[in-house]
């Protein structure tokens, strides 16, 4: 049976996500990101088109390797300014009923206590549609803005992220049995205090002593997203995430992304189909590939190529502005993210880039491909691609905001449907019964989180 694509809308709260300089075209709205008014309106077409989930991207700190100056940054409004991402969670979930929220928290400098309440927060207050993507940083300037001289080693921030999942999965999952609360009005109880249980955690980064301050939620931990494809990263996301964004120019370096993401989660216990993947990609849509080709042309006309680089400086750590534009682009590695490095150098050994290319590359929608034409054009592609690399879907980035979205709700999802590649209805229930089936509200073993729900962890914690 043919596969059933699944989309996430792929957005940030900041100007131009990933096509700088689109920002200035007539027609984009991208600069509205400070009214909640552009979030419900956005939210509101996506479950329209039945989009799975609002996939919402966040940087901490500032892309400031582009010539050793966060002035490019803010020339081109590359990611900059940007807004919290969390807190546009409860408009979006008011004016809808189905669409997911996976939402990017970086771990590294976010008190584990703290989140796992605003988590658990938004789980109660979306009924069960939050999702976490869970990330560990890459841009020192980050690290400079929380008094650090800088960031961890890369895969050290992996050790780290291992240590406080366990902690907030025990929060999540074990602080409060599912029969805690009572509510009896009559005897004057709410919580019954022996149904509740402090958690401690003596861990190598984080350690702990306390009562998760919330009752659970219907998901308890959120759905967990993650984005690293590094061979750490791989391994980690085997262990613990369910859906996995995959970032890459072609089949041939995404294809042996998938399947060695799909091993490591056999090689930790689970099953390749307990992974979601979705794969970044932008699509331009118009009525016949003609038009699409002008609505490009026409997209282009306003990219930044100076933002594209900015960008993708912050990405490698490579300060692409000391590089001549006919350059190729040779392989660094560093502290920095590993995938977007990857990519243009030794991912696919057929391809070598030029400093150019990666600038109009990159220039709309990041380092993922960019499928342009008719409806059937397009979903031609994105079905390719799906039958290609083994992806379950696309975390759908914009060219121009909200242009993009509506222009998938109206010309690729009535195509995708009509071929039998695209749901006709949202499934019932909370974000994870939706991406994986009835009964799997909450994660189960072999899991990680699972070992720590219920009675288990007071014994082990006793």
């Amino acid at each position: 049976m043919a596969k059933e694509i699944r989309l996430n809308a792929f957005e940030m709260n900041t100007v131009g996500h990933q096509a700088p300089g689109l920002w200035r075209h007539p027609r984009d709205r991208s600069a509205d990101y400070r009214t909640l008014s552009y979030w419900t309106g956005l939210a509101q077409t996506l479950e329209r088109g039945r989009f799975d989930g609002l996939f919402i991207a966040d940087v901490l700190g500032i892309y400031d390797v582009f010539g050793g100056s966060p002035d490019a940054a803010l020339r081109t409004a590359s990611q900059v300014p940007v807004d919290d991402p969390l807190l546009l969670v409860s408009a979006m979930a008011a004016v809808t009923r189905n669409l997911g929220f996976g939402i990017t928290v970086n771990l590294s400098y976010e008190p584990p206590y703290p989140f796992a309440r605003r988590m658990t927060t938004l789980d109660h207050l979306t009924e069960g549609r939050i999702g976490w993507n869970i990330v560990t940083g890459y841009l020192d300037s980050a690290a400079k803005a929380m008094g650090l001289d800088r960031q961890r080693g890369h895969d050290d921030r992996y050790d780290v992220a291992e240590d406080y999942l366990e902690l907030v999965y025990k929060l999540w999952e074990g602080s409060w049995d599912d029969d805690a609360v009572v509510a009896d009005r009559a005897a004057g109880i709410f919580t019954r205090p022996e149904k509740v249980h402090r958690i401690r955690h003596d861990g190598p980064f984080y350690q702990l002593d306390a009562i998760h301050l919330s009752e659970p939620s219907l998901q308890r931990t959120p759905v967990l997203y993650q984005a690293g494809t590094s061979p750490k990263g791989r391994g980690f996301a085997g262990r613990h995430a369910e859906c996995v964004f995959v970032s890459g120019p072609s089949t041939q370096v995404i294809g042996p992304r998938v399947a060695d993401l799909r091993r490591a989660a056999v090689a930790a216990g689970r099953q390749g189909s307990d992974l979601k993947v979705f794969s970044m990609a932008t699509v331009v849509l118009a009525e016949t590939d003609r038009a699409a080709q002008a609505k490009l042309d026409d997209y282009r006309s306003y990219v930044s190529h100076e933002g594209a680089l900015t960008l993708m400086s912050g990405w490698t750590g490579v300060d692409f502005s000391q590089l001549a534009l006919d350059q190729e682009v040779r392989h660094v590695e560093n502290d920095a993210g590993r995938t977007a490095m990857d990519n243009i150098t030794r991912a696919d050994p057929n391809r070598i880039w030029t400093v150019r290319e990666v600038a109009e590359h990159v220039a709309i929608g990041g380092i993922g491909p960019v499928f342009v034409g008719s409806p059937a054009t397009v979903a031609d592609a994105l079905i390719q691609w799906v039958d290609a690399t083994d992806v379950d879907g696309f975390n759908m980035a914009y060219a121009v905001a909200p242009e993009t979205f509506e222009d998938i709700v109206e010309f690729l999802v009535p195509e995708l449907e009509r071929r039998g590649r695209y749901k006709r209805a949202y499934a019932p229930g909370p974000l994870r019964e939706k991406l994986f089936g009835p009964g799997r509200a909450r994660l189960a073993p072999p899991h990680p989180a699972a070992r720590w729900r219920g009675r288990a962890l007071a014994d082990a914690a006793e």
